[in-house]
């Protein structure tokens, strides 16, 4: 679906051709905003073309074994694009084919040189392009190391199921995670300064500065050499348990790090030392995504609700956090430490989040206004709009699906 923002209305929809969830959009760059490519739980990769005469025709690019939680478009460049996927793959499409390229596989560093077999691969969640240096690609999945790979040193070759794990050129981890086997990452941002933001699944957010990289094998790294290391800038409050979240960037130099949290709140920190500046209720249930608008300051918002919501700051003064925000910072904190709980894997997320969405389609879609949502006095991030969806509305557009 396609909004006007500014008017909150509805200006398109159309049948992605996906089978399940489609966890992400984007618009292709320098197309008028015509070409979007999705991708979703099927393991689809799907392109969108909008015509002239509004019509929408869509085709399958590629498809993965498993689900596709991300896409990274190249800089500058209106035909280039990757996936990542829960197969361990990282695939190059060239809107101009009609194929995918595979660029290079993911899997554990315990693992060797062994051949992919599906209990050796890293399910991966997150891809992220530097926008210093657009060869390098950073990826994050199943286990605790975020791995970037330069694209000039893998070979384009057809998608295939049986090949060697490639060798990344660098490697982050908090050092505490370090062969842990008990954390994950959901998400990965690149900052305009080529920082790598780190999201954990039930732990924190971390940024990484190059230097603080562990080379191609950080199992080799000495541990002479790891306490020599300079530790990441940690990010507290949030907890990222109940579903792969995203984690962002904010503000036209990339002041501020973003994140939704399984409370329900939006959470924003000064990049720089860490502080958190504002926690804003946003959803009744989890915020998973949280998208900047590219100009100016105006923040996107979605959970595992129907609504889309947008938010922007209408205040020059530096006001205080929230009075109940430290105790929700603390049911967070127990939840994230509790060893007793149940690590969630994604097939488990899924199945919750059939089953939520099949108890509220019971019930007439609720339409929020700014009141709904529960601001906090001495906010000074303002809820603007709200973009729902209504399942029940037909699409007055045509479209060909292949």
């Amino acid at each position: 679906m396609l909004w006007n923002w500014l008017s909150g209305s509805r200006k398109l929809s159309y049948p992605s051709g996906h089978c399940e969830n489609v966890f992400q959009t984007k618009f292709i760059p320098f197309t008028d905003d015509r070409t979007i490519i999705t991708s979703g739980a099927d393991g689809q990769v799907r392109l969108g073309q909008i015509l002239e005469n509004g019509k929408v025709e869509t085709k399958r690019l590629g498809r993965h074994h498993g689900r596709v939680y991300k896409l990274a478009v190249l800089p500058g460049d209106p035909n280039v694009f990757y996936s990542c996927g829960e197969d361990g793959f990282v695939q190059h499409f060239d809107i101009r084919s009609n194929s995918a390229t595979m660029v290079l596989y993911s899997s554990p560093f315990t693992q060797g040189c062994r051949r992919h077999h599906s209990s050796s691969r890293i399910r991966l969640n997150s891809i992220a392009i530097d926008p210093r240096n657009s060869y390098y690609l950073a990826v994050g999945g199943s286990d605790e190391y975020a791995r970037v790979y330069d694209t000039r040193r893998v070979q384009l070759a057809p998608v295939c199921r049986h090949v060697l794990p490639d060798a990344p050129v660098n490697t982050f981890c908090p050092r505490h995670l370090r062969e842990t086997n008990s954390v994950h990452i959901t998400g990965l941002a690149y900052s305009k300064a080529g920082e790598l933001l780190v999201s954990y699944n039930d732990e924190l957010i971390y940024l990484f500065e190059k230097n603080m990289g562990y080379g191609s094998s950080p199992v080799s790294v000495s541990p002479e050499k790891l306490q020599e290391m300079e530790e990441p800038q940690v990010y507290i409050g949030h907890r990222n348990a109940q579903t792969v979240k995203g984690v962002n960037f904010f503000g036209p130099n990339d002041e501020y790090v973003t994140s939704g949290s399984d409370c329900g709140h939006i959470f924003i920190w000064k990049k720089k030392g860490g502080k958190l500046v504002r926690a804003m209720v946003s959803d009744r249930r989890v915020v998973n995504q949280l998208e900047s608008h590219p100009h100016i300051p105006l923040l996107a918002s979605c959970g595992i609700e129907k609504s889309v919501k947008l938010w922007t700051p209408m205040s020059n003064d530096v006001l205080s956090l929230p009075e109940k925000i430290d105790k929700v910072m603390e049911l967070n904190r127990v939840g994230r430490e509790d060893q007793s709980r149940v690590t969630l894997t994604p097939d488990v997320i899924m199945h919750v989040l059939r089953l939520q969405r099949r108890q509220t389609s019971a019930f007439t879609e609720r339409r929020y206004v700014s009141t709904d949502i529960g601001s906090d006095e001495g906010n000074d991030a303002h809820f603007i709009a709200s973009l729902v969806a209504n399942d029940d509305e037909s699409s007055d557009r045509e479209c060909t699906v292949s």
